[in-house]
């Protein structure tokens, strides 16, 4: 298939997947577990998800230094490698922070995230697969000359600016992590080709402390730059209301050829790092809104990441269980119960293998492993053309953005 063929339900989609992911370990209380991804990839599993004839596995590669130079300054690189071999603190570079602690795999590791989300992108572009997944991936704070957030290398920006390089001229990113993105934003910024649009909670409470509506990209690229800050406790509601307000508005206007998107899914109100309410239910519908996006706009091309989350009994696996079920087709009911092996195993963990799990939030006390793929929440939220209230902290949120990012656009803040 070319790169300008519609999508069909009977192409392939993929999963990048690698027992060596798990190596990405910053400590054993580092609350970037690698339990995180092990038992996500157990419950996907254990739904029987990667036996479908359509399904295809990538194996991720360690990023080559040249295809880490594709968003990261050869400089960065060299300063990972060395902190990596060395354990030397590197302020600068914001290695061996609390944040980002040296390890002597982080190189290694971090270039292997990179490598996954850049080989689904490949496979995106060349039609091998219309849509892949790297629930491993969405390191979104990573910036060009330095690490933050628990991000080494932005594996995002290297997949975006490998998909310029191959021929594409315009790129939508949209993150929906409860933390702003603002690595992969800093990146593209002055780059009119890619729009990234991010919902998060607002920075006047939350790390990275940006993500405001008047960012809107450089002076080469305006508009290219979309922020929806939404209050702290954010549940379902306003959460989708925000996003179904702005994204595919911008999307429309913006006619993207691939869609990236970074589903960090510690929005959930059980996460210990940030302060939403969301639903694993809300997240999901999250990703089906996302899908229906990519085939409306971008032909179905969609590479899909993880990005946070910080809940690794409770909410991680079901979450990008979801995401990935979603990118194969093949959802699973909300209602569906979960495998007992899976709760078995989970079970089985002794104190080490749960060492650094962040599980316990107050709103989490008990009920910490799950036994469905859903929480009955309602996830129905108001729609934009119900109207706008002055008085909703969201709403006010959502105007926010739709005042500085529409016009660039064509767009009328008040009623597209």
């Amino acid at each position: 298939m070319s790169a300008t063929s519609s999508p069909s339900d009977s192409q392939p989609a993929a999963v990048v997947w690698h027992s060596d992911l798990l190596k990405y370990r910053f400590s054993a209380e580092h609350p970037m577990a690698p339990l995180r991804l092990d038992l996500t990839h157990r419950l996907i599993e254990s739904f029987d998800l990667l036996s479908g004839e359509n399904v295809r596995i990538i194996e991720p590669p360690v990023a080559t230094d040249e295809q880490l130079q594709l968003a990261h300054a050869p400089e960065y690189i060299a300063a990972v490698k060395a902190a990596s071999s060395g354990g030397t603190e590197d302020e600068e570079h914001g290695l061996g922070s609390e944040d980002c602690p040296i390890f002597p795999d982080l190189h290694e590791s971090a270039a292997r995230i990179a490598g996954g989300t850049l080989a689904a992108a490949e496979a995106v572009w060349s039609g091998e697969v219309r849509r892949a997944v790297n629930f491993s991936g969405g390191m979104h704070h990573a910036s060009r000359k330095a690490a933050s957030g628990f991000c080494i290398y932005n594996d995002c920006a290297v997949a975006i600016q490998r998909l310029l390089d191959l021929g594409a001229e315009r790129i939508a990113y949209v993150d929906v992590d409860a933390h702003h993105g603002d690595g992969t934003q800093s990146i593209f910024y002055n780059d009119p080709r890619v729009l990234t649009i991010s919902i998060h909670e607002t920075g006047f409470a939350l790390f990275p402390g940006t993500g405001f509506a008047n960012e809107v990209g450089g002076p080469e690229a305006l508009g290219s730059a979309a922020n929806v800050a939404v209050p702290a406790r954010t549940g379902d509601a306003g959460f989708l209301r925000a996003t179904h307000a702005t994204v595919p508005q911008l999307l429309r206007a913006f006619a993207p050829q691939v869609l990236v998107t970074q589903h960090g899914c510690d929005s959930h109100h059980a996460d210990p790092l940030a302060d939403l309410r969301l639903s694993v239910d809300g997240q999901r519908q999250l990703a089906f809104d996302l899908a229906d996006w990519a085939d409306q706009f971008c032909q179905g091309r969609w590479i899909a990441t993880g990005g946070g989350g910080y809940n690794p009994l409770k909410v991680v696996p079901r979450a990008w269980a979801h995401l990935t079920a979603i990118v194969l087709d093949a959802p699973i009911p909300i209602r569906a119960e979960i495998p007992q092996a899976w709760v078995d195993h989970v079970t089985s963990l002794t104190a080490d293998e749960l060492t650094g799990d962040m599980s316990s939030a107050p709103e989490d006390e008990e009920g910490r492993i799950p036994t469905t793929m859903g929480e009955g929440a309602d996830v129905w939220w108001r729609s934009w053309e119900v109207g706008y209230d002055p008085s909703d902290p969201v709403d006010q949120a959502i105007m926010a953005t739709r005042k500085e990012l529409f016009p660039y656009h064509g767009l009328d803040p008040w009623f597209d």
